[in-house]
C-alpha cells in the first residue's frame, strides 16, 4: 500500500499507520489541548456547555477541521471521517471535555452540512466552526432510544410549514444549544419511513428543556417543543426521509466514537505502564510480575486492534465505499473500540489499586467517562445486531 496525503499509509516494512502529515496533525492537536484547552476545561462548569472552550477551539481551527473545504476554497458538503477520528483520538488522549465539545459540534451540525439548504449551511456552519454557536443532535426520546424508528415527536402540518409537539431526551448540549437537528414524525404509523429531519433554532418560540445530571458530568438534557413552528426551508433532506439523514450522520460518527475510546484507552495504558514500571513491590517493580506484564500486553494489543478498525472504517467512508460496507465497518469499529476501552481502563484501575479510585485521578475520571460510549449512538447490542445482519445479507461474502 502506498502513502497518500489523506489516507492511511503502509511503510516499506508493512506497518499500517497514519501518514506523516496525519501524525504531525495529531501532535499539533495534542499540544493545543495541553497548553490552551486544558486550562479552559478546568475553569468550566461541569455538566454545562463550556463556551469559552468552544471559542478557543474555533480560534485554533480545530472546529473548522470538522468541515473540509473543496480545492476551490468553498465549503464542501462531504465529511472527512479520518480527520474527525484524528481530532477525536488526539483530544481524548489529553482532555475528554475538549474532545466531547468538538464531537458534539459535529454531530449536531453535520445533518445541516450534508442535507440542508445552502442558506442553512451559510447561516449555521461558519458559526459552529467558530465556536460561537452550539449545535445539538436531537433524536432520542423516552420510548425511542435504540429503536429510533419508533419516535413519536409530532410534526403537524401548519400552512406551508409544520408545528412540533413533544419532547426529546438524552440530548447532548441541551438545553443550551443554539441550533437543534430534530427528527420528528410527519407520517404516523410509517416507522422509519415517516420521519423528517428539521433544523430548529433554539430561539424559536416554544422551545424549552432542562439539564440531566449524569455520573460523568456532561452537557445533556431534554428539549421540549410546544407548537414550535418550522419553516419549509428548515427541512433537512426530504420529507419522510429523515431517518436516512440520521443514519448517514451516525455512520460517520460511530468510527469516531471508537477514536474517542482509543484516545481514552491510550491515556489509561500510558498511565498503567508509567505506574507499574516505577512502583516497587515484591522485591522489584510491578512490571516485573508476569501477571502485570501480560495484562499490559493484552491492553496494548486490543487497543491497537481497535485503532486499526477505526482507521479502516474511516478510510471506507472517505473512499466512497458502499453504504452497506460503511455501516458494517462503522458498527465494528464502534463496538470493538468502546468495549476495549472499558476493559483497558478497568484493568489500569486494577493495576493502580486504590490510587486509581481517588477522586480527581486520571483513571477515576476515565472510568466514569468511558461507560457512556457503549450506549450512545447505538449501544453495543445494536452494533452486534447490525454486524450480525450483515453476515446474513445476500451475497455479503462477495462484498467483503
Amino acid at each position: 500500500m502506498t502513502s497518500n496525503s489523506d489516507g492511511i499509509a503502509g511503510s516499506p516494512q508493512g506497518l499500517f499507520a497514519l501518514t506523516d502529515r496525519q501524525q504531525r496533525r495529531m501532535e499539533e492537536v495534542r499540544e493545543i489541548a495541553r497548553t490552551e484547552l486544558v486550562p479552559l476545561a478546568e475553569k468550566g462548569d461541569p455538566g454545562s456547555v463550556n463556551r469559552p472552550l468552544l471559542e478557543a477551539m474555533g480560534r485554533h481551527g480545530l472546529l473548522q477541521g470538522l468541515f473540509p473545504k473543496s480545492s476551490s476554497g468553498k465549503q464542501s458538503r462531504e465529511a472527512a471521517a479520518m480527520e474527525l477520528c484524528i481530532l477525536r483520538e488526539s483530544l481524548a488522549s489529553v482532555n475528554t471535555e475538549a474532545e466531547t465539545a468538538l464531537a458534539l459540534q459535529g454531530l449536531g451540525s453535520y445533518p445541516i452540512l450534508q442535507s440542508g439548504s445552502q442558506a442553512l449551511v451559510e447561516e449555521w456552519i461558519p458559526q459552529v466552526a467558530a465556536g460561537t454557536a452550539v449545535a445539538a443532535f436531537a433524536l432520542s426520546e423516552t420510548v425511542a432510544g435504540s429503536d429510533a424508528a419508533a419516535l413519536e415527536l409530532q410534526a403537524e402540518p401548519d400552512g406551508d410549514g409544520w408545528r412540533l409537539h413533544g419532547e426529546k431526551i438524552w440530548i447532548s448540549n441541551a438545553p443550551e444549544a443554539d441550533i437543534y437537528t430534530v427528527f420528528a414524525r410527519t407520517t404516523p404509523g410509517a416507522g422509519a419511513r415517516g420521519v423528517t429531519a428539521f433544523a430548529v433554532p433554539a430561539a424559536r418560540d416554544g422551545v424549552g428543556g432542562e439539564h440531566i445530571d449524569l455520573v460523568a458530568p456532561h452537557p445533556i438534557g431534554t428539549v421540549t417543543f410546544d407548537a414550535v413552528r418550522v419553516e419549509p426551508g428548515e427541512v433537512l433532506g426530504e420529507i419522510d426521509r429523515g431517518f436516512r439523514v440520521a443514519m448517514k450522520t451516525l455512520d460517520l460518527f460511530r468510527p469516531s466514537v471508537g477514536a474517542f475510546a482509543v484516545g481514552m484507552g491510550q491515556a489509561a495504558l500510558d498511565a498503567a505502564v508509567s505506574y507499574t514500571t516505577s512502583r516497587k513491590a515484591f522485591g522489584g517493580y510491578l512490571s516485573d510480575q508476569q501477571a502485570v506484564a501480560h495484562a499490559l500486553a493484552n491492553m496494548a494489543t486490543q487497543l491497537e486492534a481497535s485503532r486499526l478498525l477505526v482507521y479502516a472504517a474511516a478510510s471506507a467512508y472517505d473512499s466512497g465505499a458502499s453504504p452497506y460496507e460503511i455501516t458494517k465497518r462503522s458498527a465494528m469499529a464502534k463496538l470493538y473500540a468502546t468495549e476495549t476501552a472499558q476493559f483497558v481502563i478497568d484493568t489500569a484501575v486494577q493495576l493502580h489499586g486504590a490510587r486509581g479510585l481517588v477522586r480527581g485521578h486520571l483513571l477515576e475520571h476515565l472510568y466514569r467517562e468511558v461507560r457512556a460510549t457503549r450506549i450512545y449512538e447505538g449501544a453495543s447490542e445494536v452494533q452486534r445486531t447490525i454486524i450480525g445482519r450483515s453476515l446474513f445479507r445476500p451475497n455479503s461474502s462477495k462484498q467483503q
